[in-house]
């Protein structure tokens, strides 16, 4: 599948929506710092899929693709550290969780597509 324009992948959608619920699960955090890096974290996965996107190759597209991956699970391990400070409810935690291991899935799917 050819891309017109890098809103059309999923994977960036569904980027975009997790760190939307990342914003809104931390909004009232008082740790400014950890609330900051989870949230620069969730935004960095759907702009590395953008940026990568806009590069001259496919090669180019992979490696963004694969710092996005990286994004994600820096924002997983944030999740785990969040529940155990008690910045969010293990509920909210297995949420968060399924929700990034889904973008991670849906983009190394992208990634496989690539090097067809």
């Amino acid at each position: 599948m050819v891309f017109q324009k890098f809103e059309d992948i999923i994977a960036w959608q569904k980027a975009q929506d997790l760190a939307v619920r990342i914003y809104g699960s931390f909004k009232d955090v008082k740790d400014f710092s950890f609330k900051d890096q989870i949230c620069r974290a969730s935004v960095s996965i759907s702009n590395n899929i953008a940026e990568g996107f806009d590069r001259n190759s496919d090669a180019d597209f992979s490696r963004f693709l694969y710092i996005a991956i990286s994004s994600a699970s820096e924002t997983r391990s944030m999740l785990y550290l969040a529940n155990r400070l008690e910045y969010i409810d293990s509920t909210r935690k297995d949420e968060l969780l399924e929700q990034t291991i889904e973008v991670s899935m849906i983009i190394r799917g992208l990634i496989k597509s690539l090097k067809k």
